[in-house]
């Protein structure tokens, strides 16, 4: 008999592992893989390298680069992190909205090749982040740390020519408050201290969307300032930095991009779905990923919502589960532990019998 199934969900900044059935991951590791340079160097994925080699990705923007760095991390993820024998739990993988059909074949082939699993399943994030919320039909807006994604889904069927992707997350916010920053502060001095890890802990913790980003600029100190400490101790004031930082979410030409915004994508996405369940799923938006965490985020995406369909008689709700950071990963555990999700299984033997390929007849 199986043993209960382990849940991956691999984004470009971190790892999620953990068994169906549990609230959060276990465990959550950084994507990141060191070349050896010491006897003494530690497991992939860990935070204190013993030497200064350089970080490799296997994991960009949404998509896999390097696959036989994903065979070593999701390893370590099952055997040093979760203490498993990857031959003895089935695997349910989350897989990103842009994921190309080849990229999905070949990650059947190292889970059940490389790693020996001895049942998987492939499910889309967005999907996934609709499972936490209960919900089955139903557009997804997720944003991560590399991209940010709109897919439709209607009774579990993932609608592809209504997944849409920017090319605006977590990275590019944290670049565009560095680069504020060196615009405004009148301690340019203090900002080395900003590292990657620093950017992004001062975003998380000072910045803000804005309801009224137009009237917000022009009101000086409409607004309260907010102060923060750089590692070496220094104080970084933020003024209107912290509601301009994750702006270009709604409006990618702050960062010379010409695409449409977060909002304007949903709207696409919500016009590929046949009209009679067009309403049941504007009832049913969720936010799913690390950069939906802003604060007033879910409230800008309901007001941007409800002007684009103004006039069409609906009125547009945007659901925001608190713990909508690590919704893709919940939404599996959920899943997977469910009775009737058992038959959806591809096992090793189907695998053999009828080879990667499979993977796009058994999820669909």
């Amino acid at each position: 008999m199986l043993k209960p199934a382990v849940i991956i969900d691999s984004g470009s900044r971190f790892t999620r592992g953990g068994f169906a059935g549990q609230e959060q991951p276990q465990c959550v590791l950084r994507t990141v893989l060191l070349p050896p340079c010491s006897p003494r160097q530690p497991c992939p994925g860990t935070e204190s390298p013993p030497c200064s080699a350089p970080r490799h990705r296997p994991l960009k923007r949404g998509l896999v680069e390097d696959w036989d760095g994903m065979k070593t991390l999701w390893g370590h993820l099952l055997c040093c992190c979760l203490r498993v024998s990857p031959e003895e739990h089935p695997v349910l993988l989350a897989e990103s909205p842009s994921c190309p059909a080849a990229d999905r074949a070949r990650a059947a082939e190292v889970l059940f090749e490389g790693l020996g699993v001895p049942a998987l399943h492939l499910a889309n994030s967005g999907f996934l982040s609709l499972c936490a919320h209960g919900r089955v039909t139903g557009l997804a807006v997720e944003s991560g740390a590399a991209v940010s994604h709109v897919t439709s889904v209607w009774w579990g069927q993932t609608l592809r020519k209504g997944t849409r992707s920017l090319g605006v997350a977590g990275d590019h916010l944290s670049r565009h408050l560095h680069g504020l920053l060196l615009q405004s502060h009148p301690e340019p001095s203090a900002l080395p201290a900003l590292t990657k890890k620093v950017l992004t802990q001062l975003k998380e913790q000072c910045c803000y969307v804005s309801l009224d980003y137009e009237g917000d600029l022009q009101e000086e100190g409409s607004h309260p300032a907010a102060r923060f400490q750089t590692p070496d101790g220094r104080w970084i004031t933020l003024g209107k930095e912290r509601f301009c930082c994750p702006e270009p979410l709604f409006r990618p030409e702050l960062l010379q991009l010409r695409c449409p915004g977060l909002h304007q994508l949903a709207w696409q996405s919500l016009q590929t779905v046949p009209e009679q369940a067009r309403r049941h799923v504007l009832g049913n938006i969720v936010l799913s990923g690390g950069s939906s965490m802003f604060p007033g985020f879910p409230e800008r995406m309901c007001l941007e919502l409800n002007l684009l369909f103004q006039g069409a008689g609906v009125h547009v709700e945007v659901l925001a589960n608190p713990r909508r950071g690590t919704a893709a990963w919940a939404g599996g555990s959920m899943a997977a532990s469910l009775t009737s999700f058992q038959h959806t299984w591809m096992t090793k033997g189907e695998y053999q019998e009828h080879g990667a390929e499979y993977v796009h007849t058994k999820f669909q």
